[in-house]
């Protein structure tokens, strides 16, 4: 069996964005958090979602040469995001929030690491 890392990547993009959409949605639709919630962020999540189940996920499966650059850019604003709710809203921020954020930046590393390794494979 040939394991095609690239679609393993694309559907994990695809599964931790429709899992931003469900977060930022319930918060957005009026479900009721048992911490503060920050004004922008569930709408951050579901914009970063949405992107990445119908954008980033689609052009990994398509191998498009945008792909790389998308999921990188993926990455990098995941960890912006990350960086001002340390900075700027550390005394506000729930544990929670930085777990979720926490938690799509290893999975996006795992799938630039999944990638990268299909462009390796391609290369042989």
């Amino acid at each position: 069996m040939k394991t095609n890392y690239r679609k393993i990547a694309a559907v994990i993009a695809f599964i931790i964005g429709a899992m931003a959409v469900f977060a930022g949605g319930q918060v957005v639709l009026g479900k009721v958090m048992d911490y503060y919630v920050i004004d922008w962020l569930p709408i951050y999540n579901i914009i970063a979602g949405l992107i990445s189940l119908l954008i980033t996920a689609l052009l990994i499966w398509k191998d498009s040469k945008y792909a790389m650059p998308v999921a990188i850019g993926t990455l990098a604003v995941h960890g912006v995001v990350m960086l001002i709710l340390q900075v700027a809203y550390s005394d506000v921020v729930a544990p929670d929030s930085i777990k979720a954020m926490i938690v799509r930046m290893v999975v996006w590393v795992i799938v630039l690491s999944l990638m990268l390794a299909q462009k390796r494979k391609d290369q042989r």
